[in-house]
Order: C-alpha cells, then sequence, then structure tokens
C-alpha cells in the first residue's frame, strides 16, 4: 500500500521580487508533488502563501501575481507603508498569528524585505524552522536597512539556501556552517530560473517598446537606442543630495539616447518632497512596469542604471552593460566579472561610466556564477529531506 507523507510550508512574501522567487519554488513544489519519491513513498508538499502587503500599489503586486500566475494568497496582511518599525511590527503580529493557526513543519522566507526579517523572526520565536532563500548576501554596510534584515534573516535560519559560493563563504566567516541543525547549500540563484522560464514569454507577450515608441529607435536588437534606469533604495531616495545628482546624470545621458525611468512609488514621493521635478525634465518617467515589461526593457536596452540588486544580476544574464548607482553592492560576482561597475551616485562618475560601458560582450569567465537555473529544484529537494 502506498505510503503518503505531508508536510505544510508557509511562504512569507510582500515584495516585487520576492513574488518572482516564489512563483519559481512554487512551480518546483508542484512538481515535486507530482512525482514518485523513493521506495515507492508519496510525499506531498502543501504551501500556504502569506503576502505581508508590504508592496500594495496593483502595478507593484498584483499585476505580478497575475503574470507569474500565483494564487490569490491565502493571507494578506495588509501592513501597507510606514517606518521600518512599524512596518515590521504588523508584519511580525500579522505572521505570529498565521504561524501559530497554520502549524507549519517550515516557514520560507526570501531576500532582504522587512517582510523577510518578520518572516524568520515570527517563525524562530515559536521554534519553527526556518528557510531562507538568498541567504549569505553582504554589502558590509549596516546603514542598509537590507543588510539588518540579511544577518537577522541569516542567523535565525535552519536551512540556507545560498545562490553563490561567495554568499556560502560569507556565512562561514559568521560561523553559519553544516552542523546538526543548520544546512547551508549553495543552491544557485532562484531569480535565473524565473529568467530562463520567463524571458521568451515575456519578448512574446510584453508591448512595451511599442507602448513607448521605442521600436522606431531600434535599428536591430544588438543595437538598442535607449538606456534603462531603476531608482528605489532609501539611500538614494532619502538624500537630496544623492538623489538630485543622480538625477542630473540621467538628464545629461539622455541627450544622447532616451533614459527610460519606471518611478517607484519612494522615488515618486521624495522627489515631489524634495522639489527634484524639474531635475528630471529630458528623462523619459513612467509608471511602474510589469516583470514582462521589465524583463524586456532589460533585455534591449543599451545599458542599465540601477540601484537595485536584482537587476544587476538580470543584467548579466542578459548581457547588458550595468551601471550601479551604489557605493558597494552585494553581488561583487558582477563586478569580478566585468560585467557591472559601481559608479556611486556623482554625476561626473555616472556620465563617464556610461559612456565607457556601452559595448555588448559576453560576460568574461561564463554563465556559471549563478547556478545551472534549477536552484527551486534544489531548494524543495532539500526542504523535503531535512523537514518531512
Amino acid at each position: 500500500m502506498e505510503q503518503r507523507g505531508k508536510m505544510k510550508i508557509v511562504t512569507v512574501v510582500g515584495a516585487r521580487p520576492q513574488f518572482i522567487k516564489a512563483a519559481a519554488v512554487r512551480r518546483a513544489i508542484q512538481a515535486f508533488n507530482r512525482s514518485s519519491a523513493p521506495l515507492g513513498s508519496r510525499k506531498r508538499i502543501r504551501e500556504v502563501l502569506v503576502h505581508t502587503g508590504q508592496h500594495y500599489d496593483y502595478l507593484m503586486d498584483r499585476v505580478f501575481f497575475e503574470e507569474l500566475r500565483l494564487p490569490k494568497p491565502d493571507y494578506h496582511l495588509g501592513a501597507g507603508s510606514g517606518s521600518h518599525a512599524v512596518q515590521t511590527g504588523k508584519m511580525l503580529e500579522g505572521v505570529e498569528g498565521v504561524l501559530e493557526k497554520e502549524k507549519p513543519e517550515i516557514t520560507i522566507v526570501y531576500g532582504d524585505t522587512n517582510s523577510t526579517l518578520a518572516g524568520a523572526l515570527a517563525a524562530a520565536k515559536l521554534n519553527i524552522p526556518v528557510g531562507h532563500v538568498e541567504a549569505g548576501l553582504r554589502s558590509y554596510r549596516r546603514s542598509m536597512p537590507e543588510e539588518t534584515n540579511r544577518l537577522l534573516a541569516d542567523h535565525l535560519s535552519r536551512l540556507l539556501f545560498c545562490p553563490t559560493a561567495q554568499a556560502v563563504r560569507n556565512l562561514s566567516k559568521e560561523g553559519i556552517r553544516n552542523g546538526d541543525k543548520t544546512v547551508v547549500k549553495n543552491v544557485g540563484d532562484v531569480m535565473y530560473d524565473s529568467i530562463l522560464y520567463y524571458s521568451q514569454l515575456a519578448e512574446k507577450k510584453s508591448t512595451i517598446l511599442e507602448d513607448l515608441d521605442l521600436v522606431n529607435l531600434q535599428s536591430a536588437i544588438c543595437n538598442p537606442q535607449y538606456y534603462l534606469a531603476t531608482l528605489h533604495r532609501a539611500e538614494n531616495t532619502d538624500n537630496s543630495n544623492r538623489l538630485k545628482s543622480i538625477l542630473k546624470a540621467l538628464k545629461e545621458i539622455g541627450k544622447d539616447f532616451p533614459v527610460i525611468l519606471p518611478l517607484h512609488p519612494r522615488t515618486k514621493k521624495m522627489m515631489r518632497v524634495q522639489r527634484l521635478i524639474k531635475e528630471a525634465k529630458g528623462i523619459h518617467l513612467i509608471d511602474p512596469v510589469s516583470y514582462f515589461d521589465m524583463l524586456k526593457l532589460e533585455k534591449n536596452a543599451k545599458a542599465i542604471l540601477t540601484d537595485s540588486g536584482g537587476v544587476q544580476k538580470e543584467a548579466y544574464w542578459f548581457r547588458v552593460p550595468c551601471i550601479t548607482l551604489r557605493d558597494e553592492t552585494e553581488w561583487m560576482e558582477t563586478i569580478r566579472s566585468g560585467w557591472n561597475v559601481l559608479a556611486g551616485s556623482r554625476t561626473k562618475s555616472i556620465v563617464e561610466e556610461v559612456r565607457h560601458r556601452t559595448v555588448r560582450k559576453p560576460p568574461p569567465g561564463g554563465m556559471g556564477i549563478f547556478g545551472d537555473g534549477k536552484a527551486s529544484e534544489k531548494i524543495v529537494q532539500i526542504i523535503a529531506k531535512h523537514c518531512f
């Protein structure tokens, strides 16, 4: 007679990158449930999806669920905006209630947001094992809220799913290694899984280039005629000098080719508060875009200017030159490969780097830094091995 084992996972997400990563792991869970386990047994994983509500605007939230075909969350906490303490506190209270009700074998968190910290802390306090996807990243800048969230989530976790070998080394330096109750594995990057899965679909379905009248500017896919920029981190948006300097650089670069800037709600708010709207004249400001639209914009850009960690990697995978608008990055692999450069926030540095780095060429060292595109499958196999 076939034996059946059931395990419950609570997945905590709250921001756009987490929706993308969770969708990849969900597909792997579904594939696992369809497959037969060794010795004729049948194990099944039930996932309970918790959305903290950290991102709540349609263009930052629901459109991603629709494109990625993620189901409606089992729980939506509606945390919304607020200070770090207020937002994290609301999430912590909400996640704790869900975990007490659902009693999962493991709680999975992603990345480095307040949702990540709230999910990890709530689970750890209830003695529920935590699995951290994208563990081990370090910028070594403690003033970044994301760095605090990463550090705490890693030290609270029992299963640490690292995207690169460097991430494993970072954890080892802090004493987090494989042991009786801790599993540290370099599984690769789940975002790479998503790129491989969605990029061709995005190329077919997205009409963003036509919508923005960029098609006529492109004589060929290998000769793109626009820059893409993203800007959302607090270190840039909440510092008027940095924000003004970056906008000035984008405006200067825009004299050569159009600069497309999907405007994050935080950036839009701070531009208004700091009275910097006039600094953006000459920049093509648009609303936040869907995942498919973003992939198509990235893939066809002349270069990408960003302060986003995820976008740095996507530029690498699409072989698009990347100029990072920060003084450090948690993705040093992209810097060492020669495909990414840190330009900071100074206008002159940004403009110079853009004009030096707009020739496409294959990344040195191949494309294997972030795994083989099967990170999600490995994550599910590890969960099944250690939590059933």
